[in-house]
């Protein structure tokens, strides 16, 4: 495989731990990033002694062969058709754009090209997830009937953001409807979601809620329910645990797992909980890099191109409905 040049757009948190990865991988001869904060750009780009971009222009000038974007969600349709329309492969955050229709815009002109697209669901590529979902397809588990997520986060992100966001389902929950899916190997055929807010008051400002839970009905029948928050002060609590009718598997449940037991015969663990989803996810942040790099240099096939990620947002979509109309929801009504 020849070695790529890669591009980085968005210096913000996930950005720069991206701009250090890609620096190490094998394969990547380059990294040059750039951000709508030059003095933030100019400075990851000092500290890691990558290049550095004023512009995007600059950026798309310099001959990168793959781009990772990672800026504020509102760009991503912008920066995701333009890498395309240079033949440019693309490593693209979730979400693709803001809403149903700004998604679908994304995916129907990335389908009309070759260039891989990869959506950043960085849990397909955690080692628990995988050895879950390897479990379920081998038939280990028996039928599954019953699947149980939770997206917990320690404390809600600053006031200005959520406005943004998309929402408690479009910017957490996504990524457990995601997996579900990815992990069964179902559809999601139908949702109930109700949420509430018992902490900061700029979620109701926002028509948000704080906290959640989501009942799905999936195309064979199992049944899985998604618990999400903002306020989880014991740490970033992110467990599946799928259920059959000949055993189960639980991803998430490791001596760093931020719950407490209050049995008298349960010693409490050494080691500190999760504080963030870059501790819990690190080697998962690395290894979904690496695949963009070989799907980039053509020597990988595409593990998550924009029609997952559409699906995923569907999901949310139908969850948010069903909030505000307090009614189970078919993903088929907001499909378009």
């Amino acid at each position: 495989m020849n070695a790529i040049r890669v591009g980085l757009a968005g210096t913000g948190r996930i950005g720069g731990f991206h701009a250090e990865t890609l620096k190490s991988l094998p394969w990547v001869d380059s990294v040059i990033v750039t951000d709508a904060d030059v003095a933030r750009a100019r400075a990851t780009a000092d500290k890691l002694d990558v290049e550095f971009a004023p512009d995007l222009g600059v950026l798309f000038a310099s001959g990168i062969t793959a781009l990772v974007v990672t800026t504020a969600t509102d760009s991503h349709p912008e920066l995701i058709t333009a890498a395309v329309d240079r033949g440019i492969p693309v490593f693209c955050e979730k979400p693709i754009a803001a809403d149903v229709a700004g998604t679908l815009e994304v995916v129907r002109h990335v389908a009309k090209s070759a260039v891989p697209v990869q959506i950043g669901f960085q849990r397909r590529f955690d080692a628990g997830y995988r050895a879950a979902r390897q479990a379920v397809a081998s038939g280990e588990l028996g039928w599954v009937h019953t699947l149980r997520a939770t997206t917990l986060d320690p404390a809600p992100p600053p006031a200005e953001y959520i406005p943004r966001s998309g929402g408690l389902f479009r910017d957490c929950g996504v990524h457990d409807f995601d997996i579900i899916r990815w992990v069964t190997g179902r559809e999601v055929t139908e949702v109930y979601a109700t949420g509430a807010n018992r902490g900061e008051k700029f979620f109701a400002d926002a028509d948000d809620v704080d906290t959640a839970a989501v009942v799905l009905r999936l195309d064979d029948g199992a049944l899985a329910t998604v618990s999400l928050t903002r306020y989880n002060g014991a740490g970033y609590d992110v467990r599946l645990e799928v259920l059959g009718s000949n055993g189960n598997a639980v991803v998430g449940l490791d001596d760093r797992a931020p719950l407490r037991s209050v049995e008298p015969e349960c010693a409490p663990s050494p080691l500190p909980a999760y504080p963030g989803f870059l501790d819990r996810f690190h080697g998962a942040y690395i290894e979904e890099l690496a695949t963009f790099v070989g799907v980039a240099g053509g020597q990988m096939a595409n593990p998550c191109p924009p029609g997952e990620a559409l699906e995923a947002f569907y999901i949310a979509e139908a969850c948010e409905l069903s909030r505000h109309e307090g009614r189970p929801v078919r993903v088929s009504e907001v499909r378009r």
